[in-house]
């Protein structure tokens, strides 16, 4: 991939993102449990919606980063249910690269697995935010896999921020927006994410105390 292009790409849509995270008119809350928060809205960048999560995970920015990190070597397979598999197809530079990432079945198998590769920009912003921004490419590398459907991230990601006087405690904000493909009913799609969402932060406290603790 060019990466001048990419790089070009990537910022956009960092900045997108960064807008998601800013923006707090037309939010309707989804889902509530255990401090966590999932809403949505529509979507201007496809039918579906966009998806946003928020919850406190006790412990610090650096270290819920990486359990979340996209790049070599992250756990995310290792605890998110949703994740099987996460590869490097191209490295552009130390923050900038093409992944694919295959997840399992779900919904009780009525979502078989899909792979999904995209253009991934990680930033850290001047308050300490560690942020991972996403969105789908094509790489001659990565052509449409059997066993697979191919899903489409459109513009997506997370911030890992300080909490202010809790330097134990991160303030991670999720964004997904995500075309499953294929042909599943809308109320498995609009039931699926909120509770996947959920299950990501629970998940992800899991991780972070088993590697800390």
């Amino acid at each position: 991939m060019d990466p001048t292009l990419a790089a070009q790409m990537s910022e956009a849509v960092a900045e997108k993102v960064l807008q998601y995270r800013r923006d707090e008119s037309g939010w309707k809350i989804c889902r509530e449990a255990n401090g966590v928060s999932v809403s949505w809205r529509p979507s201007v960048e496809f039918s579906g919606n966009l998806y946003r999560g928020e919850g406190i995970v006790n412990a610090p920015p650096e270290k819920v980063w990486v359990c979340i990190k996209p790049l070599p070597g992250t756990l995310r397979a290792k605890w998110d249910e949703n994740v099987s598999s996460f590869e490097i197809i191209e490295s552009l530079t130390d923050t900038l690269c093409v992944s694919r990432t295959t997840s399992p079945s779900a919904a009780m198998k009525l979502i078989s697995p899909r792979d999904f590769v995209d253009l991934v920009l990680m930033k850290t912003y001047e308050d300490g935010t560690l942020s991972s921004n996403a969105i789908n490419v094509e790489h001659p590398l990565c052509p449409p896999k059997p066993g697979y459907v191919r899903g489409f991230n459109h513009p997506c990601g997370c911030f890992c921020e300080p909490v202010p006087g809790e330097p134990n405690k991160t303030h991670l904000v999720t964004f997904f927006q995500t075309n499953l493909s294929g042909y599943l009913p809308q109320s498995v799609v609009d039931s699926f994410f909120p509770r996947s969402m959920a299950g990501f932060y629970t998940n992800l406290e899991k991780a972070v105390k088993t590697l800390y603790d």
